[in-house]
């Protein structure tokens, strides 16, 4: 059977509605990044609003990055089989409506539902537009179009966040938080009609056939891994967590060996077994998993802490973490033009100190500053932080990558992005667990330093010395079931003696003294947990010495078809930075 028009386009000249079919797919890409960067931000008002607990908003982030670093590959295989535009269209029209679920969502697990559905939609439409543009543009114009779609990608990672603290402080039609999700719906709507009148179809001549079983098998492994990391705490780690943790390796293990199987007899592996006899590549791979584990973790217990520890607004916690967006933005920039060609595996090296030093610039910072905090005092360290994660994030790729033959490096490419989602995932959850471990540690200490503040506040209110003791006893054991509380929007049942206290001015100095030791065990949990991070950054430092000093390229050696599969499995041929790396401030 001969394939229609629309599919051999590609063989007989250059679109004319190209420059047009380019902003249709590069608005559908803002779309996807933009939303994910918005999340983070988002967090704290889900919880309030759904009375999520802190696992189940780590599980928002989560279930996005899981099914989409797990459908990734898939959803570019399947439209080289079906046709880019077919899947395109299926991937917009999926992604508008699991927003649309995500803006409706009246409970914790329909979000989470919700959120994976759309990750599951993102891993359909993302590869297409990578592969939409390298088909629809002649060589000589490629170059442009995805330095373009590189330029929105920054947008998206800078704005993101600044633009969800907008949205949410507007409190548009009063949907508050909803509303980041909800605006994917006339956007994706008028996307649809775009793309179906300008877009055209390709799809390749040879394309791999799908790896359902392994998409299965690796599904339930990460799962399996995933799932007692975030819930254990929250259940008090019982027996079936650390079976599940055990259960992973061996589904793992299949996964494993079926990938050789299946690469032997059909050469349809999600991934490619030859890959990991490069040493940089297995090297540079878990780096990168650690890498994005820090980050990404870092993004949500970081949003957590300026909003519920020191009660910052969602818009100035938005703009807080501006100076960490545009670090990311001037590092990756100016490592990718300047200094990887001058300093090679250097500068990766610079980046993980620089990553380190800006992290525990943070911690530092909380110290010294205590309840005299903000936003300014935080802009020096942020921006350290962000420059070391953009030195990292844009030349990694072409480390990575540079003992691998040039004809795999587009798969490659795709398993590099797919596994730095799930570094994000597991980020989420193990940042998490550790933050939250030492978020209901900290309580104690922090109610003995505030107890003389309490004492002093209860006495001018001009309380009885004998109901001071009641009051600050009530008080410690209070603070310490909140804190610990799997829902913190909950009023645990030790808090009754407390609101049941007649004099304003008792109430008043229960309140002070509660926001101060909210602040101080928020503070020592962030700097506890960032220690383990740059614990985790100093893994990352070491395995960077296991990458060849100088980068190589391949993106010279791509003829169109391959270039096209490339941009299919996730890969921007001629960048150096993945495609679909988690954004700052991002998880999804």
């Amino acid at each position: 059977m001969s394939e229609s028009p629309a599919v051999q386009a590609t063989a007989v000249g250059a679109d004319p509605q190209r420059k047009k079919a380019l902003i249709v797919v590069l608005f559908a890409a803002f779309m996807d990044l933009l939303d994910s960067t918005i999340v983070n931000i988002a967090i704290p008002p889900i919880q309030r609003d759904l009375g999520a607990s802190y696992s189940a908003v780590q599980w928002v982030v989560a279930a996005y990055l899981l099914s989409f670093a797990v459908l990734l590959i898939l959803g570019g295989r399947l439209g080289d089989m079906f046709g880019r535009k077919k899947l395109f269209l299926l991937g917009v029209a999926a992604f508008t409506l699991t927003s649309a679920l995500c803006g409706m969502a009246q409970s914790p697990e329909m979000l989470i539902t919700s959120r994976a559905l759309q990750g599951a939609s993102a891993a359909m439409m993302v590869p297409q537009v990578l592969s939409i543009i390298t088909a629809t543009f002649p060589p000589k114009e490629r170059g442009a179009a995805l330095g373009a779609f590189g330029g929105v990608a920054g947008l998206a990672t800078v704005g993101g966040p600044i633009v969800g603290a907008v949205l949410i402080n507007a409190d548009f039609f009063d949907l508050g938080w909803r509303v980041i999700f909800l605006l994917n719906i006339p956007v994706g709507i008028a996307l649809l009609a775009a793309a179906s009148a300008v877009v055209r179809d390709s799809r390749s001549p040879h394309p791999i056939k799908l790896d359902v079983v392994g998409t299965i098998l690796v599904s339930l492994g990460l799962l399996l891994l995933l799932f007692p990391l975030v819930q254990g705490r929250e259940a008090g780690w019982p027996a079936w967590a650390f079976v599940s943790l055990v259960a992973s390796v061996p589904v793992l293990v299949i996964f494993a060996v079926h990938q050789k199987r299946r690469h032997a007899s059909s050469g349809s592996a999600l991934i490619l077994p030859g890959l990991f006899k490069s040493r940089s590549f297995s090297a540079g791979l878990l780096a990168n998993v650690v890498f994005f584990a820090v980050v990404i973790g870092h993004f949500l217990i970081f949003i957590i802490f300026l909003q519920t520890g020191l009660g910052f607004s969602t818009l100035r916690a938005g703009l807080t973490g501006l100076p960490w967006s545009f670090g990311v933005s001037f590092g990756a920039a100016f490592s990718a033009t300047v200094l990887t060609a001058k300093l090679g595996r250097k500068v990766l090296v610079i980046g993980a100190v620089l990553l380190a030093a800006g992290l525990g610039g943070i911690s530092a910072t909380v110290e010294w500053r205590g309840d005299q905090i903000g936003s300014w005092w935080l802009l020096p360290t942020l921006l350290v932080g962000g420059l070391g994660m953009g030195m990292i994030i844009a030349p990694i790729l072409d480390f990575i990558l540079s003992d691998v033959p040039p004809e795999h490096s587009g798969a490659g490419s795709g398993v590099v992005n797919a596994v730095q989602q799930v570094g994000g995932a597991i980020g989420i959850a193990v940042i998490g667990a550790i933050f939250l471990g030492f978020l209901g540690g900290a309580a104690d200490g922090a109610t003995k330093d505030v107890t003389p503040q309490l004492r002093a506040g209860l006495e001018k209110a001009a309380v009885a010395p004998g109901q001071q003791g009641e009051i600050t006893a009530s008080f410690a054991e209070c603070f310490a079931d909140r804190t610990s509380a799997a829902d913190p929007t909950d009023t645990p049942k030790s808090c009754e003696a407390l609101n049941s206290v007649q004099s304003a001015g008792a109430q008043a100095a229960i309140g002070d003294a509660a926001q101060d030791a909210r602040r101080i065990a928020f503070s020592t949990a962030l700097q506890r947990t960032i220690l383990a991070q740059i614990g985790l950054v100093a893994v990352v430092f070491l395995l960077i010495f296991l990458l060849p000093r100088k980068a190589q390229h391949h993106e010279e050696t791509f003829e169109d078809e391959d270039e096209t599969e490339a941009a299919a499995a996730g890969q921007v041929p001629g960048q150096t930075a993945p495609a679909t790396a988690p954004s700052p401030q991002s998880t999804s």
